[in-house]
Order: structure tokens, then sequence, then C-alpha cells
């Protein structure tokens, strides 16, 4: 006997090697090196924080270059849409490597101006290939939404946790932490040739219908918010996590490989998550459940953050694992590649805009009370809007456009 029809197909599928042709492996190892790249501008220049306060880069600026991740991904991600209807997915994600690597070749560049503006540039291409990647997934992949983004998110958490643990023995290696930052540039430039041969000329949604906005639909504004409270959490954490540490004892060395230590921890929660949300009917048990440990390690880090240092580290690299989580919503709650790049750049950008102030705000309240214990205590507060989010997110249900929803209505009333 069959099973009930439900509103999207089952995703319980046979490990992803076995299933993915000779021709989808290669798109696949080319995701993967793209992927590689997405955080390594953020945690290689969070990592260095010190240095560059030593070096004369003053408390603004810092402010700054950590509010600048979140604030090109809300601001540029949105042109990606543009970018895919003009050029399609695949060259539109080509020419967001081509910015990334600009941008990391330009920042280790003289002068402080510089540093800023290449950090711009290089999160300005992070911008568009978030947006994009999940719609490759969703077009190259459709089958396998939930494992591709599991590793794919796998890879990035490995990017991220290279750029935390080896930027400052690359500093201390190369004599400076100019030359230490415009290495990843090279992992750039690898990213960039793998998919070159991938950019064809066109895409499978070139033709399709494209993705219409989704701003009166309440499922598109809590996937929204969830991204917004989890991107919040990733980059106080990549941004001001060594400083914490750093301010408890550890030496800048030992700070960054904490970090390391928290996004390694939570890699191969980055990998099984969303192969479990995939399968789950409902994702609400699945976040609250990801969420309570990062609470748990923020209210850690403000009552103990030296005793307990590797425990915290863990907990919050594994409550991390709501992001691909969220990344696999994507492609679970929409039809086609279209409308999964429409509702990827809706969460991301707003959801970013909503996050921008996060690292900010973090870096001015520690400056005003002159501890971590506030910031701390705030963000274990918003653990709860997540988990909120989450169980209105993770129900079962597409997300539709207003238009699309009165076509419904129309034929249903012509029936």
């Amino acid at each position: 006997m069959s099973s009930a029809p439900t509103r999207r197909p089952p995703h319980q599928p046979p490990p992803l090697a076995s299933r993915v042709p000779a021709s989808g492996l290669r798109v696949l190892v080319a995701v993967m090196l793209v992927a590689l790249n997405l955080r390594i501008a953020v945690t290689s220049l969070g990592a260095l924080l010190d240095r560059l306060d030593a070096a004369g880069v003053g408390a603004t600026t810092q402010a700054v270059l950590t509010s600048l991740p979140v604030l090109c991904f809300a601001v540029v991600g949105g042109a990606a849409i543009a970018l895919t209807r003009r050029y399609g997915t695949d060259r539109a994600l080509l020419v967001a490597l081509v910015v990334l690597t600009l941008g990391l070749a330009l920042r280790p560049l003289d002068g402080t101006p510089v540093l800023v503006a290449g950090t711009a540039v290089a999160c300005a291409g992070i911008a568009l290939a978030n947006v994009l990647v999940p719609a490759v997934v969703k077009e190259r992949f459709p089958d396998r939404v939930g494992p591709v983004t599991g590793a794919y998110t796998a890879a990035l958490s490995v990017g991220s946790a290279a750029g935390a643990a080896l930027t400052v023995p690359l500093a201390d290696v190369t004599g400076g932490w100019r030359p230490g930052l415009g290495l990843w540039a090279i992992i750039g430039l690898v990213a960039l040739v793998a998919w070159l041969p991938h950019a064809r000329a066109g895409s499978a949604d070139d033709d399709a219908e494209r993705g219409e906005p989704l701003w009166r639909d309440p499922t598109a504004w809590a996937i929204t918010v969830l991204f917004a409270t989890q991107s919040l959490f990733a980059y106080v954490m990549m941004s001001w996590l060594p400083s914490v540490y750093a301010d408890a004892g550890s030496s800048a060395q030992h700070a960054g490989v904490l970090l390391a230590v928290s996004i390694i921890a939570g890699i191969p929660a980055f990998f099984v998550a969303p192969i479990i949300a995939g399968r789950l009917r409902h994702q609400g048990h699945l976040i609250a459940g990801l969420t309570a440990l990062t609470g748990l390690g923020w209210a850690g880090l403000a009552l103990a953050p030296a005793g307990g240092a590797w425990l915290w580290a863990v907990l919050l690299g594994v409550g991390g694992a709501v992001f691909p989580v969220v990344l696999t919503m994507f492609g679970l709650r929409t039809s086609t590649a279209a409308d999964t790049a429409t509702l990827s750049a809706m969460a991301q950008g707003t959801g970013y805009l909503l996050a921008a102030g996060g690292p900010f705000a973090v870096g001015v309240l520690h400056d005003a009370t002159g501890g971590w214990g506030l910031p701390c205590s705030l963000l274990v507060g918003l653990a709860a809007v997540q988990i909120a989010a989450g169980y209105r997110a993770g129900r079962p249900v597409q997300v539709r456009s207003q238009t699309r929803l009165a076509k419904q209505r129309e034929s249903g009333a012509s029936l």
C-alpha cells in the first residue's frame, strides 16, 4: 500500500556517493571548494583582531570590520537574483567567486582603508555565493537537497576552522598579519578554477517560472527570522569569541584555537543535521534542541569562560548546526530552483540585515560594561526567540507568493 501523499517528496536517500553520477560528483567537488571560501574572510580576520589593535587599527575600525560581513550579506545578496536572471545560476556563481578572490587579494595591501575595502569586496562575493549555492543544489541535486547541503556546509565549517586556527600561525611564519591574510586568496582562486568548467551559458531555471516575491508568506518570514537569529549567533561568535577567551586569560593563539575547536566540533552536526531535517516532517524539535545547546554555551561563557572554555566552544559549535538546517529549508519549502533562490535571497538579505548590528552591539556593550556578562546573557535570551521562529518555520508547508496563492484560489473556485 502506498503512504498518504505529502506536500513534498520524502527525503530518505541512500548514501550520496552511490547515487551521484561522475559528472555530478565533479560538480559536487566544485561546490565543496566554493564552500571552503564562504567564511574564511570572516574567521581569519577575527583571529587577528588583537594583532590589528597592536598595529594601530582602532576599536571603531575593528567594530566596522566585524560588522561588514553581515552588512554586505544583507545589502549585496539580493543582487544574486538579478545576476541569475541575466547570466544563469552557474555563471552568476562564477562572478561571485571572481569578486571574492579579488577582495581576498586586495585586503592585505597597505593602509587601513584598503583593508576595509578589501574586506567589503570579499564579503560581497560571499554574499552572492551564499544566495546562489542553495539554488545550485536545488537545480543540480533536486532529490538530494539534505545530503548535499550537509556536505557543503561541512566544507564551509572546515574553511571557517582553517581561517580561525591557521591565520595567526601563518602571520607568524610570513612575518606579519598582512601576508597571513593574503595567502587565503589562493584558496579562492582554486575554487574559481574548479567552478569554471561548470559555468555554462545557461541554467535549467532560465526558461522556468521566475521566483516571485514572498513578502506576505508567514512561513517565509519565519524562515527569515530564524536565519537572522542564527546569523547573529554565528557572527558574534566568529568576531568576538577569541576576545572573550583572551580577556579570560588565554593567549591570542589559544583563543584562535578555541574558535577553531568550536567550528570543528560543529562539522559532524553540520553534515548530519540537514540529512535529519530532510527526513523529518516538522523540523521544529530539531531546531529547538540545537538552539538549547547554543544558549547553554553563551550562559557558560557568561558564568565561567575560563573554567569550561572547551565545553562552551563545543556547545556553540554543535548548536550552530541550525544554519545548515535553515539552508535545507530553502529547498524543502520550495518547488523550483528559481523559488529557492528567491526564498534564499529574502531570508539571507533580510536576515543578515536584522543581524547586522549584532557584532557591533556586542562590542559596544563590552566596552560600556567592561566585561562579557551582559552581552552573553542577552544572547541566551535570543535563543528563546530562535526556538519560537524554528517551530513556525519547521511546519511542513511550501512558501507561496501572493500571485500563486490567488491563482490557486481561482482554480479552486472554478471547480
